[in-house]
């Protein structure tokens, strides 16, 4: 799933109840399990000038990278920070762990080649689903228009919520970010 869609889902989800307090929270749990691609992914091509296919065809699959995947996309590391979130009562660690759980559960089933391993440290095992969010091949053109729908749907809920009207502008924003890779996406494969 895109980025924008999670941190839609996520403040969606998490991030309504107070979402003075909250909202914040559950938009950064919902970008943390991609944190480390952008990181990784936009320092080898912007700043040591390495190539996209050298990048995405190798250095992704490379066992430093995806441990480093495994870590931030672990089931286990972010269920033990949600017991220790609600044993302490800390409702913005609940709104962080809760997205970010989300943002697992979601990518579980859309990568078909280019999965984590969802249950380091207990598993190395990488499910390959027969469905991807960006790969046409399996099954793209029927995921994007749906994620991009679920994306909306995420962004009436949350500006439709009274008290959160300022959150219009950025919520547009995230809509939009999303419509720019899914609608695209949708008429052609960028293979």
């Amino acid at each position: 799933m895109n980025t924008p869609a999670h941190l839609l889902i996520g403040w969606a989800a998490f991030g309504r109840k107070h979402p003075e307090r909250l909202a914040f929270a559950a938009l950064i749990g919902a970008l943390l399990p991609d944190l480390s691609l952008y990181v990784l992914a936009g320092t080898s091509l912007f700043l040591l000038d390495i190539s996209p296919s050298i990048v995405f065809g190798e250095l992704y699959f490379s066992d430093l990278w995806q441990t480093i995947f495994a870590i931030d996309n672990s089931f286990i590391v972010w269920g033990v920070l949600l017991a220790l979130a609600i044993a302490f009562k800390r409702d913005w660690g609940i709104a962080l762990c809760g997205a970010a759980l989300l943002h697992l559960a979601l990518d579980l089933p859309l990568h078909h080649d280019d999965g984590r391993a969802h249950f380091w440290p207990v598993s190395n095992w990488i499910f390959e689903s027969p469905v991807s969010y960006w790969d046409h091949r399996h099954h793209a053109a029927i995921v994007g228009p749906l994620e991009l729908a679920l994306a909306g749907g995420c962004c009436i809920a949350i500006v439709g919520k009274q008290i959160w009207r300022k959150a219009s502008i950025p919520v547009a924003l995230l809509l939009a970010m999303e419509a720019a890779v899914v609608i695209p996406g949708y008429f052609w494969s960028f293979e």
